[in-house]
């Protein structure tokens, strides 16, 4: 079974998020920043990584750049997931390992397709 960390400071959004990957089959863990990410990563390098942006503590820049410094830390497929929607935004998540992007609010559909472009799961 392919595991799934959810990286957001809202529960209702992790609670969303969890609802949807655990459909696809994931096992799921949460994080409500990128500190706790970071030391769940440590104890286990999950498959994928739902990162949202703007978060208190240590935000998902932040973590993002923490992670892919980590050994084992390029393995995990990284999807931003956020409100941050300029060009600017997409462009620094891209150029600092983040594998794709999706907009808040999304859906199953949305995710479903962007793990099937990423090769994570099946069409």
């Amino acid at each position: 079974m392919k595991s799934c960390l959810i990286v957001d400071d809202s529960r209702v959004i992790r609670k969303v998020a969890r609802q949807i990957f655990e459909s696809l089959d994931f096992s799921c863990e949460e994080a409500e920043h990128g500190q706790f990410a970071l030391q769940a990563c440590q104890k286990k390098m999950p498959d994928v990584i739902l990162l949202d942006w703007n978060m208190p503590v240590m935000d998902g820049m932040d973590f993002l750049l923490a992670l892919r410094k980590m050994p084992n830390g390029g393995e995990s497929v990284v999807v931003f997931c956020t409100t941050e929607n300029d060009i600017k935004h997409i462009q620094q998540a891209m150029a600092n390992g983040a594998n794709e992007y999706i907009m808040k609010p999304f859906d199953a559909d949305i995710v479903r397709s962007k793990l099937s472009q990423l090769g994570v799961i099946e069409g």
